[in-house]
């Protein structure tokens, strides 16, 4: 049974990974509700990250759905900082990853929402 809810979670990390809609913020909450630790699910995430990541920018980039020119700023920070984040992952209590990443999951999720009922009003108005 456990072998199968991880291919259920690696079905839905990869289905919106795929998508460019963040695999990890999907994979990450639901091997941590099937029982694996904050740190471990953090480092499944970002080994199945890899293959899905280049799959889907051989396919966004065929798709014609890249623009480099936009991609540098977003690029340099991101690497830059995912050594930082990386090392600072290595130094804290699950705790407290558990919580920020937590925290991380309802801020974005209230931005989305606000976004999705802002948007709703303006179509409605026209």
């Amino acid at each position: 049974m456990a072998f199968l809810l991880l291919i259920l979670c690696g079905f839905a990390g990869g289905l919106l990974g795929g998508m460019g809609m963040g695999g990890g913020t999907a994979l990450i909450p639901l091997l941590t509700l099937f029982g694996v630790g904050q740190a471990a699910a953090q480092g499944a995430n970002l080994l199945s990250f890899l293959p899905m990541a280049a799959l889907a920018l051989a396919v966004h980039a065929k798709a014609g759905l890249l623009r480099g020119r936009g991609l540098f700023p977003l690029v340099l920070p991101a690497l830059l900082f995912s050594a930082l984040g990386s090392l600072l992952a290595a130094y804290l209590p699950a705790d407290a990853l558990e919580k920020g990443f937590g925290v991380f999951l309802i801020v974005l999720a209230l931005i989305r929402l606000r976004d999705g009922l802002f948007a709703r009003k303006q179509t409605d108005k026209k």
